[in-house]
């Protein structure tokens, strides 16, 4: 008996150091060395742990968005990790926290990209949409289908298990004039959906919101329509590109009366695009301002358009192969990010989290199918995603969604995204791990797991003293 007495007390010591410290044994396990906090939502602000994030970034999508149709990774620039890693070097330079990914193949492993910029310090603002699965301005009721939300769906299943994966967008420019509001509704529909999706599959609370076009004449009813209505319908922040600054220019003429106009948001507001390229682009004044109290009581940051020049102007460096010539914006945005610190303390941000009033119709702002708070239910079929998970995503090769029919037929009732249910499982089924991969399962993981293990490890033992 001496010797089962000791393989119990050896099994009951393991069982309480693994109780005592999951998260240790969840990164032991993945063979994490390093990983980052999750970033959440706290009324206007966003926070990593206890302390207000502010996203000092770039847009990174090296050959464009719009040229990415194929399914080998070249197009996506987080399931190429050769160059992932030399531009990580560039990144790291530049002293940024976040990058903006405009298109991925959700049929290709992140891991090892992810992974490398979580070790960098850095996190990804990712847009789900691709090329041919997304909402087209001149059909939106056609275009939202279950196919669609498929494919969206598919990409928050591979990468809702990376910690560094910041948030997620759920359109970009839909809407870029006054003819386009009509899309509205759709754009705000399947934000809905997709915090829905993550709720109801049991994934951490990825923020979910829009970038928007800076359309001065519906500027501030886009933003109010993106957090009016009830909760499950309202974006978790909200995102515009902004290219008013043009060098020369200040603060004063450029951004305070936008900064004084959304005083009162009270979701996160940051900007998912700027760097005017009219005149010298120095950057000069824009990261202080965004850094500074005037600012940071409104704004959590932005993202500098864009990191390679693809034909536009607007690269900061150029790529050739295995070669990266760093431009003058290059050294510009360098020497002001790491002139403007982000600040101590908490910005001065609100807790509140008051619902903004929908706006009225007028003729900048029609949205006459779905006037106030009422939104186009979610289409057959995909409701049952909720339950059972997407799937396969589509990648980049897919045939499109565009035209593929099931569209929605009827208007959702206040509250019908709400996550009534959650999947069991759900987030048991990210495959995800590196560096970037989340200690959130460790950390959050129950007794029972623990439990289990003890009653098989006492039960061989006590079978073998019995042998």
């Amino acid at each position: 008996m001496k010797t089962t007495t000791s393989l119990l007390l050896a099994a009951t010591a393991a069982l309480t150091s693994a109780v005592a410290t999951p998260a240790r044994i969840e990164a032991r396990a993945s063979g994490t060395s390093s990983t980052l906090p999750t970033v959440t939502v706290k009324g206007n602000a966003f926070f990593a742990g206890d302390q207000r994030f502010y996203i000092r970034g770039i847009d990174y999508q090296p050959g464009g968005s719009s040229g990415a149709a194929g399914s080998d990774g070249a197009s996506d620039p987080i399931a190429n990790v050769e160059n992932c890693k030399r531009d990580i070097v560039e990144f790291k330079k530049l002293g940024i926290n976040t990058v903006r990914v405009y298109t991925v193949d959700n049929t290709l492993n992140h891991d090892e990209c992810m992974s490398a910029l979580a070790d960098a310090g850095i996190y990804l603002a990712l847009d789900v949409n691709t090329p041919k699965y997304s909402i087209r301005r001149d059909k939106p009721a056609q275009s939202y289908n279950a196919v669609y939300l498929q494919s969206l769906f598919a990409t928050v299943d591979a990468f809702q298990g990376y910690s560094n994966t910041l948030l997620f967008f759920s359109g970009n420019e839909v809407i870029n004039d006054d003819t386009s509001t009509p899309c509205a509704p759709y754009v705000k529909a399947v934000t809905r959906d997709l915090k829905q999706y993550i709720g109801s599959r049991g994934y951490r609370k990825i923020p979910v919101g829009y970038s928007a076009a800076d359309v001065e004449s519906n500027r501030y009813e886009m933003a109010d329509y993106m957090n009016c209505g009830t909760d499950d319908q309202r974006s978790d922040f909200y995102a515009f590109n902004d290219y008013s600054w043009c060098d020369p220019s200040t603060y004063e003429v450029a951004w305070q009366p936008k900064v004084e106009k959304f005083g009162n948001y009270s979701i996160p507001l940051f900007l998912s695009e700027f760097g005017c390229i009219k005149g010298t682009r120095t950057f000069d004044g824009q990261i202080a301002a965004l850094m500074s109290s005037q600012m940071t009581s409104v704004y959590s940051g932005g993202l500098a358009y864009e990191y390679s020049e693809e034909g536009s102007g607007y690269g900061l460096v150029t790529l050739s192969g295995s070669s990266v010539s760093e431009g003058s914006s290059f050294t510009a945005l360098q020497s002001q990010f790491s002139s403007n610190p982000a600040p101590q303390g908490d910005g001065g941000y609100k807790m509140s989290s008051a619902a903004s009033e929908c706006p009225a119709q007028s003729s900048t702002w029609e949205v006459t199918d779905f006037s106030g708070e009422a939104l186009p239910a979610i289409p057959d079929g995909a409701q049952d995603y909720m339950k059972n998970g997407a799937g396969t995503g589509p990648g980049l090769a897919g045939s499109g969604s565009q035209d593929a029919g099931g569209q929605s037929t009827a208007t959702a009732s206040a509250g019908s995204g709400s996550v009534t249910a959650v999947a069991s499982g759900g987030a048991a089924s990210a495959t995800q791990s590196g560096a970037a991969g989340s200690l959130r399962a460790g950390g959050e993981m129950g007794m029972a797991p623990w439990v289990c293990a003890a009653v098989v490890v006492c039960s061989t033992m006590f079978g073998a003293a019995l042998l």
